[in-house]
């Protein structure tokens, strides 16, 4: 399943120069949590309720002397306190994928940057859809029946070209359990942590075999 597959096409951007107080009221009328910045029709940054709730808070208290100016020019945050629009208060650059990449690396994407949404880019920069935390997870609600069909049609025999007589794949409540015979035990391993990456599974149990004389 690729990120094309989940995200939402029609998506609502501002401007570098919009205000706060227009970004603030455009995630609450769409009670969403993050809006890409766009300028030119490119994805710059992602302004987020995070950004809005620092202004909320306002400055830590003052440090006085030089310690005091020297970690307040350290202090990533300082900037964005100063903020008065979304491009000054933007996450720069974006974390941005594109929609051929799979739901597997968009999720491991989310994980390792630490972020809830990810803008979609063609390969020109263009944004052409969003991809959030919440579109992965209704991705995970599957039937074992449409798991068991993207692991025997799409993995084992689109992307490793295994002929899926030879495989025997049952799904129960996302836990899989894979039978069969393949070349090599090197295939056998890549079959599995293919079917790992498959939105909605759980578990995968193989009983793949492979001949003797690959050991």
């Amino acid at each position: 399943m690729h990120v094309a597959d989940v995200m939402t096409r029609k998506v609502k951007t501002v401007p570098p120069d919009a205000t706060l107080k227009e970004v603030a009221a455009i995630l609450t009328e769409l009670r969403v949590s993050g809006l890409p910045v766009v300028e030119s029709g490119r994805v710059v940054g992602v302004v987020s309720e995070a950004d809005i709730l620092l202004k909320e808070r306002g400055p830590k208290p003052e440090r006085h002397g030089l310690l005091g100016h020297v970690l307040a020019d350290g202090d990533p945050l300082a900037a964005k306190l100063e903020a008065r629009t979304a491009g000054e208060a933007m996450t720069s650059p974006a974390v941005t994928i594109t929609p051929d990449r799979s739901v597997a690396r968009a999720a491991s994407l989310m994980i390792e940057r630490a972020v809830n949404r990810l803008p979609v880019v063609d390969d020109d920069g263009a944004i052409v859809g969003i991809v959030t935390r919440a579109d992965l997870v209704r991705a995970f609600v599957r039937s074992d029946e449409e798991i068991a069909h993207e692991i025997r049609d799409d993995l084992i025999l689109r992307t490793l070209w295994i002929a899926p007589e030879r495989i025997k794949v049952e799904v129960a409540n996302g836990e899989v359990r894979i039978d069969g015979h393949v070349d090599s035990e090197a295939e056998a391993a890549l079959v599995g942590t293919f079917a790992r990456q498959v939105p909605g599974v759980v578990s995968v149990t193989s009983g793949l075999t492979w001949p003797q004389n690959d050991l």
